[in-house]
């Protein structure tokens, strides 16, 4: 049968034909005040926003909730960090540097949170735009095997200098 194909529509057609539909998230909001999550055309961290005022001292350690809970597909994960303005506007860091939030965490009193250090007096706001997350795939089961490097050696640690 002798056929005569256009691959350049042929290529459209099956990307608009085949789409993933994407991944269907649960999320419980704290109460109708939270403001929703949505999707960002720039970049593809999802950001977070503070359920609460917050009002800390420098040092202070404080979980800010950020009003949801979610239920995550079986096999994937979210990491929780900072957005890069958050130190610059409130002087806060992340207490444990990356929040990881399993697909398990997902029970009636299971909100996130994040775990924050003042580094100087600060007020956050409620809806202040502090965090952001993604969902990334949990890591393969490993078995490690006990062995020798044979690879040849990069210098050790902190040796691939400064500039």
């Amino acid at each position: 049968l002798d056929m005569e194909v256009d691959l350049r529509n042929m290529e459209d057609t099956l990307k608009t034909a085949f789409k993933p539909a994407g991944m269907k998230i649960t999320v419980q909001y704290l109460n109708d005040s939270v403001k929703r999550l949505s999707i960002e055309k720039k970049g593809d961290w999802i950001d977070m926003y503070a359920a609460e005022t917050v009002e800390l001292k420098q040092g202070e350690h404080k979980l800010i909730h950020l009003g949801v809970a979610m239920k995550l597909p079986e096999g994937y994960e979210a990491h929780l960090v900072p957005r890069s303005s958050t130190f610059k506007k409130w002087g806060i860091i992340q207490a444990n540097h990356v929040g990881i939030i399993d697909n398990t965490y997902s029970g009636p009193e299971d909100w996130w949170k994040m775990s924050v250090i003042a580094m100087r007096d600060t007020v956050i706001n409620k809806d202040d735009k502090i965090c952001q997350f993604r969902i990334v795939e949990r890591q393969p089961r490993i078995h490690f095997v006990e062995g020798k490097m044979t690879d040849p050696s990069r210098g050790g640690f902190g040796s691939t200098g400064s500039k």
